[in-house]
């Protein structure tokens, strides 16, 4: 950079005749330099140089995948290299993506909210607070469900997260509203959630959820992973509870908290004033959401009423809590689904139900229908002998084996007569 008195003293002397050479010899500066002034006729402000930079013509690339994976630039940095072949240095590409923070800043906070129609979904969520109990304080967890629509509400109290607690809770919600929505929308948990792809949003949920959401009626939702808010509301039911109902609060026993949490619900959360509604959750139920949710119709507890697999047995039967139940013996290696529903208990295959059986007491029991080996030659269960012909006079008696109250026939070699006698002496056709 040039002073202005040397630029004016450049144009002067040029203009007397004098050449680059030797105007820059007289005032000490760069021929090149008194040619760019002169060919400029004054003053020329300076431009860097510019260069290509290493990751030139990859902006539209590097923000995508600054964006898919969250802000990580050293993974985009090992993506640079395996994709394009271009080896840089993280701070490069720190650098480079400098201007995708914000826009990544704003997407997680963003939050589109959006109204469910009566009985459509309803939300649940743990947390846990710590709370004196009879003079100890004492983790509790809190399972709360909420309406979507209504915002009306349900608070339970239990010692444990694990998968009968979720269910549990879900039971008592159901029974506190008088009804059951169509969706129930749930965080990630452990155990409900078996795994939920970030990019393809495809879930699988844990079997026996689906059981119990088969039970009940509802179809389960789950929100994306590590994005809460895609929920659609952002209200923490679990902090409201924690902030309101039990802040500062002391209890004699458990079974004073879980008093408490429902003279909380029935006298303070259903009656308030909702800030996004702008009315009482129960009023807003009341009029337009009981309504709405799919009757109960006496439906019994999912522990009562089970949903299991299992595969056929070689001896033609499920295992269950012990006992064993037969099935058709062509079901041999076949999984089938089992149902336990009070005192029955029915196995189906291919949507067809196969077997029914009353559900055995105790430990080690064996239920078997004699029809579930017809056709089996040599069935290896049967039951007990039962009384039959008796052998024709001098017909010696082929060799059997009794073991355990079932009869067994030897298959090891030829039979020595026609198997309508074998048949008379086992008391029926196989």
């Amino acid at each position: 950079m040039q002073e202005p008195e040397t630029i004016q003293q450049m144009l002067a002397l040029h203009t007397l005749g004098w050449g680059a050479k030797r105007i820059a010899k007289e005032l000490e500066v760069a021929r090149n330099t008194v040619k760019r002034y002169v060919a400029a006729g004054g003053y020329v402000p300076y431009q860097s140089p510019v260069r290509p930079g290493k990751l030139a013509g990859l902006e539209d690339w590097l923000k995508g995948q600054f964006l898919q994976h969250r802000g990580n630039c050293d993974v985009v940095r090992q993506e640079l290299a395996r994709l394009h072949g271009r080896i840089v240095s993280l701070r490069t590409v720190e650098r480079a993506c400098r201007p995708y923070r914000a826009e990544l800043a704003a997407r997680a906070r963003a939050t589109l909210r959006f109204e469910t129609p009566p009985g459509k979904q309803m939300k649940i969520d743990f947390g846990v607070a710590t709370v004196e109990i009879g003079g100890r304080m004492s983790p509790v967890h809190l399972f709360v469900a909420t309406l979507g629509y209504s915002r009306l509400g349900y608070v339970a109290a239990f010692t444990h997260e694990r998968q009968s607690a979720w269910f549990a809770g879900m039971e008592g919600a159901f029974a506190h509203f008088g009804g059951i929505p169509r969706e129930v929308l749930m965080d990630n948990a452990r155990p409900l959630v078996e795994r939920h792809n970030v990019q393809s949003r495809e879930v699988v949920f844990n079997e026996r959820l689906n059981a119990f959401a088969r039970h009940w009626g509802f179809t389960p939702k789950a929100c994306a992973p590590y994005r809460p808010r895609t929920k659609g509301k952002d209200e923490n039911g679990v902090g409201y509870v924690k902030k309101n109902a039990l802040a500062g609060r002391t209890f004699a026993s458990w079974d004073a908290l879980e008093a408490h949490l429902a003279q909380w619900q029935r006298e303070v959360a259903d009656v308030r004033t909702h800030g996004s509604t702008g009315e009482a959750p129960r009023t807003r139920f009341e009029r337009e959401e009981r309504a709405a949710l799919a009757p109960l119709n006496g439906r019994p507890p999912y522990a009562q009423a089970r949903e299991l697999r299992r595969i056929v047995s070689s001896e033609a039967c499920v295992e269950v809590d012990t006992h064993r139940y037969s099935v058709p013996w062509r079901l041999i290696g076949e999984s089938v689904s089992v149902r336990v529903e009070g005192e029955g208990l029915s196995v189906s295959h291919a949507g067809k139900i196969v077997a029914r059986h009353e559900v055995l007491q105790g430990t080690r029991g064996r239920s078997i229908d004699p029809a579930h080996f017809d056709g089996l030659v040599g069935r290896a269960f049967a039951p007990a002998p039962r009384p039959g012909p008796q052998a024709p006079q001098g017909m010696p008696t082929p060799p059997m084996a009794a073991t355990g109250g079932l009869v067994r026939i030897p298959l090891g070699g030829e039979l020595a007569r026609p198997l309508a006698e074998y048949e008379a002496i086992t008391g029926g056709a196989f």
